[in-house]
């Protein structure tokens, strides 16, 4: 993977990981958040939106 798409993955990680955060999840199962990919942490908080009535992801 180059260093370009490292980083827009890793903020994009980030984004999620601070909303979650401030939706109250911290952890997901016995996993905090920052070991979790970018494919559990998208699925996570799609899953977060729709139980709060919401259907976004943030965007980058």
């Amino acid at each position: 993977m180059n260093h370009t798409l490292r980083y827009t993955v890793q903020i994009k990680k980030e984004k999620l990981i601070n909303k979650m955060i401030q939706s109250g999840i911290f952890k997901k199962g016995n996993k905090h958040l920052y070991e979790l990919s970018l494919t559990d942490l998208e699925e996570e908080y799609k899953n977060m939106e729709r139980d709060n009535g919401t259907d976004s992801l943030p965007r980058t």
